[in-house]
Formats: structure tokens, C-alpha cells, sequence
């Protein structure tokens, strides 16, 4: 695959570059990303797109000369919801709202051949080497113990995957960290992610995911340091790792 010269930049981490080719989106990744992350990347995207999410639908994975491989989606034309709660303050509350009823619309769909939810967890926590194998072991004991869900969760569900079109048609896109599972992790993902950046949004957040969704806090709160776990162990340099482990201390002393 050869990237036109007119080819923009949007987005780019130490691990990829996102480009925006026009009518559709190239997501490349330096050299050292295994071609069969990339593929599991688009076909969990081509089975969400399939369950009839709004998401983007993919169009190509092919190797890119001097870079990486790279994922092609159609391009959907807007503004992310991250860009509009940020320009227009007066009206989060309102986006909030609608940000949660997608989802729990997206939870309401099942896709029973993505990858299972509990066992990305348990990969995520057993390679975190910082943590001591007492918080791994008890951390792994407590996701032993979480009900048993099948729905199709984003697993970084945030304001700036979800693109608002001129129409005002809602789409999400990044749907690296999919899974099918419980739909309160995905929300316990949500709020940590909230609050990595603002305290009171991740709270008004859950308040409202938990009243809308008809689901106890409580039960919400039991998958956060399982999913602070999780996160901690993608490596973002731009998340405080300190923060992610003020979650992850559930470590229970016998008397």
C-alpha cells in the first residue's frame, strides 16, 4: 500500500500514526506491531460493524513500504464529541447524555465471536510485572468473581471516540480494545477514564450511566481496579500511572 501525498495527519503516538486520506482513514503502525494484532484489530471492527453499531466499516489491511501495516476505514465526516463538550461547556451536560445512551445501546448488542472480555483482562493483569504477585493474585481472584456477560462492550469508550456528523448521526470509532462482556467494566473504564482529567465529569458520568442503565454504583465500582489493572498495563504515556494504582490496592489482610 502506497499513502498519497495529500495524506494529513490526525493523530500521532509513539506506536501509530493516524492519516486522513480524504474519503477514508489510515491507521499506520510502526514497524515493530505484530501483522496479526493488526488483523484481529479489523476483524473485531468488521463484527461490531456487522452487529450494526455505528461504527466505521473497515476497507483494508495491507503492509505499508518503510513503515508498518496499516487499517483502512471509511471516514465518517464531523466533530468529536470531545471537541464539542469542550467548546460549548454551557451544554456538557446535555452531550453527557446522549453519550450515555449510546452506550447502552452498544451495550445492548451481542457478538458472540469477539474476544471475551474477562480473558483480555486476565492477559492484561498477569503481564503487569510492577505490581507483586499477591495484588496480581487477588486481582485475578476478583475477576474470577464478576458476573458472567456477553454484551458488546468498546473498552475505551470515551468523548473523543465518538464522532458527531453535521446530520447529527452518532458514530464510534477506535474499536481496538473490543470485547464482549460485562457492560459495567466497560463503564468502570469510562468513568476512570473521566477522571483521569476531571473528577466531577466522572462522577456526574456514573451517576447517570448507573441511573439510565438501572445498574447499582456499587456494582459499577467493583470492576475498577480490575480495569485500572488493565489500563495500566497499555503503557499510555499520556495516563498518570500513579493514579491507576491508587485504584488497584485490593489487596485483603486476614485477621
Amino acid at each position: 500500500m502506497i499513502l498519497p501525498e495529500s495524506k494529513i495527519v490526525i493523530v500521532e503516538h509513539s506506536n501509530k500514526k493516524v492519516y486522513d486520506l480524504g474519503d477514508s482513514i489510515a491507521k499506520v503502525f510502526n514497524a515493530n506491531k505484530p501483522a496479526s494484532d493488526v488483523f484481529n484489530e479489523a476483524l473485531a471492527l468488521a463484527r461490531i460493524y456487522e452487529s450494526g453499531v455505528p461504527a466505521p466499516k473497515p476497507l483494508e489491511v495491507s503492509e505499508v513500504e518503510g513503515e508498518g501495516w496499516a487499517m483502512v476505514t471509511e471516514k465518517i465526516k464531523g466533530t468529536t464529541l470531545a471537541d464539542k463538550m469542550a467548546a460549548e461547556p454551557s451544554k456538557f451536560y446535555e452531550y453527557l447524555e446522549q453519550f450515555v445512551d449510546l452506550q447502552i445501546q452498544i451495550h445492548a448488542n451481542h457478538s458472540p465471536l469477539l474476544n471475551r472480555q474477562r480473558d483480555k483482562y486476565a492477559r492484561m493483569i498477569n503481564s503487569l510485572t510492577n505490581l507483586n504477585a499477591t495484588t496480581r493474585y487477588n486481582l485475578m481472584e476478583r475477576l474470577d468473581g464478576m458476573k458472567k456477560e456477553f454484551q458488546i462492550c468498546h473498552g475505551d469508550f470515551n468523548p473523543s471516540n465518538v464522532i458527531i456528523t453535521d446530520d447529527d448521526k452518532w458514530f464510534v470509532c477506535d474499536w481496538a480494545h473490543a470485547t464482549q462482556g460485562s457492560p459495567a467494566a466497560d463503564a468502570a473504564m469510562t468513568y476512570l477514564l473521566f477522571a483521569l482529567n476531571d473528577k466531577q465529569q466522572a462522577d456526574a458520568y456514573l451517576e447517570l450511566y448507573c441511573n439510565r442503565a438501572d445498574l447499582p454504583m456499587q456494582v459499577v465500582q467493583q470492576w475498577m481496579s480490575i480495569v485500572a489493572a488493565a489500563e495500566l498495563s497499555r503503557g499510555r504515556t499520556d495516563v498518570n500511572d500513579e493514579f491507576l494504582m491508587n485504584w488497584i490496592d485490593v489487596v485483603d489482610y486476614m485477621g
